[in-house]
């Protein structure tokens, strides 16, 4: 049996979606607090600490059924609004072109016809529902109630090809290029209002063990880092990158509480 090769844009919008998701907690969170001066939010240090502690906030009912009275971000409650709209617009979108129909059965009895949806079919977890308004004060979400995070996972999956039983046909090249275009400006949307859409900043405290200079870096679709610039005389407990100490994921948190007690009244 011979595998066909991926297309390219297939590739790159499962890639953004990934991103989009893994880093849609983080969003949703940033909603609550007010932007930062600088990378990483050392100011808000308690904040960041919490969020570290806890599981992601994911979110699962969609942001636009939700109330936002008084967001401390406005910048990334209007970019998760936009995003979520997009991502589930496309989703709509698939669905339409590449999603088999719910079939009709037979439900009538003693030798009466009458046919009606498959509710086994219709209620399937891997087809997408697209929302309803049925009337001007009924709107039914479908599948949009699971979230952004559940629409970034179906849409990756129709991307990538993959199969329910007959449920889904392959995706065109058209609409893969299509996807992926929407895809590339979601994700960049969401890395910019996270400040990760590539970045450098000198911090303002100085490394606790070494009173160095600490630099804050962040990537396109890449893990921050925070690196101290004396080099391998540094004490901090953590390896050496290059010849430097450098903080990444997990580390960081141990950072931030060193630099919170470094500081006076820390």
């Amino acid at each position: 049996m011979t595998t066909l090769a991926l297309p390219d844009t297939a590739l790159t919008a499962a890639a953004d979606l990934r991103a989009i998701r893994e880093q849609w907690g983080d969003l949703l969170d940033a909603i609550e607090q007010r932007p930062a001066d600088q990378w990483p939010p050392v100011d808000n240090i308690r904040e960041h600490l919490q969020a570290a502690e806890d599981e992601p906030s994911v979110g699962r009912i969609p942001l636009t059924l939700r109330q936002h009275p008084a967001p401390a971000n406005l910048d990334a409650l209007d970019t998760a609004l936009d995003v979520e709209r997009a991502i589930f617009a496309a989703c709509d979108d698939v669905a339409a072109r590449y999603q088999r129909s719910v079939r009709f059965i037979d439900s009538g009895r003693r030798g009466r016809y009458r046919y009606e949806p498959d509710p086994a079919d219709s209620d399937d977890p891997n087809r997408w529902t697209p929302a309803t308004q049925q009337a001007a004060a009924v709107f039914r979400p479908g599948s949009r109630r699971y979230g952004l995070h559940w629409a970034a996972v179906w849409l990756e999956a129709r991307a990538l090809g993959e199969q329910a039983d007959d449920l889904f046909t392959p995706v065109g090249d058209d609409t893969l290029a299509d996807l992926a275009a929407v895809t590339r400006t979601a994700r960049r949307r969401v890395e910019q209002a996270l400040a990760r859409a590539g970045r450098r900043t000198d911090l303002v405290d100085p490394c606790p063990w070494c009173r160095g200079t600490l630099l804050a870096r962040t990537v396109p679709g890449g893990e921050p880092s925070v690196t101290c610039d004396t080099g391998e005389p540094c004490t901090a407990p953590v390896a050496l990158d290059r010849g430097r100490r450098v903080w990444r994921g997990a580390d960081l948190t141990e950072l931030w509480l060193a630099l919170y007690a470094a500081r006076p009244g820390g």
